[in-house]
């Protein structure tokens, strides 16, 4: 049975409310040569970033992933803490100026307003709440990573579509190549008549086995029947692994340059303006089919 086919770009977002926190995640991934992982996670997470890691290879081979996680404990679970280095500084000040200035001294309420007296601290968890907790960030992890699989699957649909037509382009400019009149028989003995009449002309003291080796290298820089084939070859190649699906962007990436590298010595072969424009196409169609492989996983 085939696999989707998956774009490396995609996005995931899934949010909850747990042990009175409130927590959200989002995911976001791009074209990567392998799998990168970067986290930017709240204080007092990093223990959950080989959990985080794990989940997210599970459910892709390839590409740059961005992880953002954001945990708001409600105010209820946070208490006040005094900053008595703060409040010593403030009072050792307000004694010092006291003779110096006349000035009702402060309320209890006025300085603790003052910034730094006063600091927020997040009550510790019971150890059951504290891994109910973590199981509820790992469980918007995996929903993100879910929503963002779809993301990359709809947009690799997408991308398989235009391989495929890629594909089906050199296909149809191979098989312009096979019947082009400039390969048929007749053509090639005018083209090497020509070549050899001029060679002749240019060295009037060449010797036979010279003129029969230089035909002969003539003759089998003519033939693209090698290039054709494989030409054939890495189309049904490439129709194979589409078919198959998954992650299929190397593989891919590996049959774009030998169709490039078919096509460059099919237009350097080439005797005939008529097959060297379709070399031209070829090369063409080959780009455009490996500036989309490029975004496959």
């Amino acid at each position: 049975m085939s696999k989707p086919l998956a774009s490396m770009t995609g996005f995931g977002r899934a949010s909850a409310e747990a042990e009175g926190a409130t927590i959200l995640v989002e995911i976001k991934s791009a074209n990567g040569r392998g799998l990168d992982i970067r986290s930017r996670l709240s204080p007092g997470l990093d223990g959950l970033e080989a959990d985080i890691r794990r989940l997210i290879g599970e459910r892709a081979a390839r590409g740059s992933f961005s992880v953002f996680i954001n945990l708001q404990r409600d105010v209820a679970s946070t208490e006040l803490v005094i900053n008595t280095h703060a409040l010593d500084a403030i009072l050792a000040a307000m004694d010092a100026l006291g003779d110096r200035i006349d000035a009702r001294r402060p309320s209890l309420d006025g300085i603790f307003a003052l910034k730094g007296v006063l600091d927020t601290k997040e009550a510790p968890l019971l150890p059951d709440a504290e891994e109910r907790l973590n199981a509820a960030i790992l469980g918007c992890v995996e929903l993100a990573m879910a929503a963002l699989v779809e993301t990359r699957r709809v947009e690799g649909e997408r991308i398989g579509a235009v391989l495929s037509a890629r594909v089906g382009e050199i296909e149809t400019l191979t098989a312009a190549a096979e019947n082009h009149p400039g390969r048929s028989r007749e053509a090639i003995l005018a083209r090497l008549s020509e070549q050899i009449s001029a060679l002749t002309e240019a060295a009037n003291g060449l010797s036979e086995d010279r003129l029969h080796a230089e035909a002969l290298l003539l003759a089998t820089k003519a033939d693209i029947r090698e290039e054709l084939d494989r030409l054939a070859a890495h189309s049904k190649a490439a129709r194979a692994l589409l078919a198959a699906g998954g992650p299929i962007g190397r593989k891919l990436d590996f049959l774009s340059q030998e169709f490039n590298r078919e096509a460059n010595t099919l237009c350097s072969k080439s005797n005939d303006v008529g097959l060297t424009a379709i070399g031209l196409d070829l090369k063409a169609a080959i780009d455009q089919l490996r500036e989309q492989v490029q975004n496959l996983e």
